[in-house]
C-alpha cells in the first residue's frame, strides 16, 4: 500500500489534524475552571478547514484501488456540512458553559469532529465496505452525543432508543449489502455497476440497503426513533442530528441510487416514490398534533427529508444533485436558527420546551420572536426567503428530463399540496408567539454573544441564499 495516498484525502486529513489538536488542548487544560478560548479555537479550526476544503473542490482523487473517491460534488457537500458544523459548535458554547456540562466540553467537540469525519468517509466511499465503515464511524459518536446530558433521564432514554434502532438498521443494511455482494461478486462501485442486473436477490438487497439508510434520514416508515431522540437529546445535538447527519446520509443515498444502482432505476424509483410521499405526508400530519417543540421539529424534519429526497426522482443527474445540495444548505441555516432560539429559551425556562411556553413570546422577546418567524417562514417555503427557492429547485429537479413519465409530476403535486399543510403548522408557532396570550409569559432575557453570532449567520443565509443566484449556480457548476 502507498501510504502517501492518505495526504490526498484533504478534507479528512484536515479533520484528523483538528481532532488531534482538540484532544491535546483538552488534555492540557483539563481541570481548569475557565476555558473561554476553547470554543473559539475549535470553531476557528473548523472554519479554516471548511475554507481549505472549498479550495480543493475541483481536485479529484481515486485512491486505494477505488475504495476512496473524491469528486468536486462530494467535496462541495463536505464544505457545506463543515460550515453547518461550525454553526453547531458556536451554538453549543452557552450550553457547555454550565456547571455540569463544562467538564464534557472537550468530549463534545471531539465526538462532533469524529462523526463528521465518518460522514466525509461515507460520502467519498468507492466501495460498500468503505461506505459501511464511514457510516458506523459517524453513527457511534452520534449515540454518545445524544447521551451527553447525563443529568437528564430523557437523554439516556433517547440514546438507548437511538442505539437500538441504529444497530438494527445497520444489521438490515449489512444483510442487504451481503445479498448484493453474493449476486454481483464485488463490493467496488465501479465494478458493481458494470455487472448489476435486476434479479430477485439484487432487488431484495436494494430494498434492505435503502431501508438501512432510510433510518439515518428518518424516512417513513423508518422514523420511529426520531421524535423521542430529538426530544431527549441536548438541543444542540438535536440540531446537529436534524441537519448535518441528515444532509450527509441524503447526499450519499442520492449518489448511490443515481450512479451505482442506475441499472435498476425503475425499481428504486418506485420505492422512492412511496417513501417520499409517506415521509412528507405523515411528517406533516404528525407535526400538527405535537405540543412539545423539539418533537414538533422532529416531525418537521421527517417531512423535510421527503422534500430533500424528492430531487433524486428526476432524470437529470446534475440538476437533481445540485437541488439536493442547495436544499440542504438552506435547511441548515433555517433549522439551526430555530434550534438556537429553542436552546436559548430552554436555558431560561427551566429546561422546558413546550409550545405553550411561547405564548406571548413576542411581547417579552420581540427580536427572538421575529428571527424565529423568519426561520419558520423559510422552512415553510414562503417567499422571498431562501426556503422558497430551495423548494422550487427541488420541484423543478423532480420532473427534469422525465418526458412522458407522469409519476414524478404526481409526486411533485402531492408535495406541493403538503407544502400548504406545512405552512399551517409552522404558523401555529407564529400564532403562539404573536397572538396567544399567557398569564405567565417567558421573561425578557438576553442571549450570549456566541448565540447572537449563530443567529446572525443563519438569518443572513435565510435572507441572502435565495437572492444571490451565484450560490446555486456555483453548486450546479461544481456538480456538472
Amino acid at each position: 500500500m502507498n501510504y502517501i495516498q492518505f495526504f490526498d484525502m484533504v478534507p479528512e486529513a484536515i479533520l484528523v489534524a483538528i481532532l488531534i489538536i482538540t484532544f491535546i488542548a483538552d488534555f492540557a487544560s483539563h481541570g481548569k475552571s475557565e476555558r473561554n478560548w476553547f470554543n473559539p479555537l475549535v470553531s476557528a479550526m473548523l472554519f479554516a478547514g471548511t475554507v481549505a476544503t472549498l479550495c480543493f473542490a475541483e481536485k479529484e482523487a481515486f485512491l486505494f484501488g477505488g475504495a476512496y473517491i473524491s469528486t468536486a460534488a462530494n467535496t462541495m457537500m463536505k464544505a457545506i456540512l463543515g460550515a453547518g458544523t461550525v454553526i453547531v459548535v458556536l451554538q453549543s458554547k452557552k450550553w457547555l458553559s454550565g456547571v455540569e456540562t463544562r467538564k464534557i466540553e472537550g468530549e463534545f467537540y471531539m465526538l462532533t469532529i469524529s462523526t463528521l469525519l465518518g460522514m466525509y468517509m461515507m460520502m467519498s466511499a468507492g466501495s460498500f465496505l468503505m461506505f459501511f465503515l464511514g457510516l458506523e464511524t459517524a453513527s457511534v459518536p452520534l449515540a454518545c452525543m445524544v447521551a451527553l446530558d447525563k443529568q437528564r433521564r430523557d437523554s439516556a432514554e433517547a440514546a438507548a432508543k437511538f442505539i437500538l434502532t441504529a444497530t438494527f438498521s445497520s444489521g438490515v443494511m449489512l444483510y442487504g449489502i451481503s445479498l448484493l455482494y453474493g449476486a454481483v461478486g464485488t463490493l467496488y462501485f465501479a465494478d458493481f455497476t458494470a455487472v448489476l442486473t435486476a434479479t430477485p436477490m439484487t432487488i431484495c438487497g436494494l430494498v434492505f440497503f435503502v431501508a438501512g439508510l432510510g433510518f439515518k434520514i428518518s424516512l417513513v416508515p423508518f422514523h420511529f426513533w426520531t421524535a423521542d431522540t430529538y426530544q431527549g437529546a441536548p438541543t444542540t445535538v438535536t440540531g446537529y442530528l436534524s441537519v448535518i447527519s441528515k444532509g450527509a446520509a441524503s447526499f450519499t443515498l442520492a449518489v448511490l441510487l443515481m450512479r451505482v444502482f442506475a441499472p435498476m432505476v425503475e425499481y428504486w424509483e418506485t420505492l422512492m416514490y412511496i417513501l417520499i410521499v409517506l415521509s412528507i405526508t405523515i411528517g406533516n400530519l404528525m407535526a400538527i398534533r405535537q405540543t412539545e417543540l423539539k418533537r414538533f421539529m422532529a416531525f418537521s424534519s421527517i417531512s423535510q427529508a421527503g422534500y430533500i429526497m424528492l430531487a433524486i426522482i428526476g432524470a437529470n443527474y446534475a440538476a437533481s444533485l445540485s437541488a439536493l445540495m442547495y436544499y440542504v444548505l438552506v435547511y441548515i441555516v433555517a433549522n439551526m436558527c430555530v434550534f438556537a432560539i429553542i436552546s436559548v429559551v430552554e436555558q431560561n425556562n427551566n429546561g422546558k420546551t413546550e409550545i405553550a411556553d411561547y405564548n406571548g413570546f413576542y411581547g417579552t422577546n420581540p427580536k427572538l420572536a421575529f428571527l424565529m418567524t423568519l426561520a419558520l417562514f423559510s422552512l415553510g417555503g414562503i417567499p422571498p426567503f431562501a426556503g422558497m427557492f430551495s423548494k422550487f429547485f427541488v420541484f423543478l429537479a423532480s420532473v427534469n428530463g422525465e418526458g412522458n413519465n407522469w409519476m414524478p409530476y404526481l409526486i411533485m403535486f402531492i408535495a406541493l399540496v403538503n407544502t400548504v399543510v406545512s405552512l399551517y403548522y409552522y404558523l401555529l408557532i407564529v400564532k403562539a408567539m404573536y397572538v396567544n396570550k399567557s398569564d405567565n409569559p417567558l421573561p425578557t432575557f438576553k442571549s450570549d454573544c456566541y448565540t447572537r453570532l449563530t443567529l446572525f449567520i443563519c438569518v443572513a443565509g435565510i435572507l441572502l441564499f435565495g437572492i444571490f443566484s451565484c450560490i446555486y449556480e456555483a453548486i450546479f457548476a461544481t456538480v456538472a
